[in-house]
């Protein structure tokens, strides 16, 4: 298709559109940015909020679960879902057939990870967090 219009009108053109899509992918992020700074200062996210304690990955609830770092709800049903297929898990290390989570997340979930026992692990933030002692 050849086009009626001269170079220095299609360059016009071209400069237009472009500034066009710069606006919308800015007021994209500017209606993002909200979100995604209320998703920051969430419990689970806030600066120095930790879990404590661990949680039996083959009685826990979905909401227990939520407590492993990294977990969040759609990743505490694709846990509960394995579990169910497999019939409980036998190692720490079964998490990683489950969808989402791999060698790393598994290595920060393990201190809070329990295959027996009661689940005993709570959320807890850098003020109320026990303190270690010295040896």
């Amino acid at each position: 298709m050849v086009s009626s219009r001269g170079p220095a009108e299609n360059t016009k053109m071209n400069t237009e559109s472009k500034k066009v899509r710069v606006r919308s992918s800015r007021s994209r992020w500017a209606a993002l940015f909200p979100a995604l700074w209320l998703l920051a200062l969430a419990p689970g996210f806030a600066a120095g909020a930790s879990t404590v304690g661990v949680v039996n990955i083959n009685t826990a609830s979905a909401a227990e679960l939520a407590l492993l770092p990294g977990v969040g709800a759609q990743r505490a049903g694709a846990i509960i879902a394995a579990r169910k297929a497999r019939g409980g898990f036998k190692r720490a290390e079964d998490l990683i057939e489950v969808e989402g989570i791999g060698a790393v997340m598994l290595e920060r979930m393990r201190p809070n990870l329990a295959l027996k026992g009661s689940t005993t692990a709570r959320r807890v933030d850098a003020a109320t967090r026990p303190k270690k002692s010295a040896p």
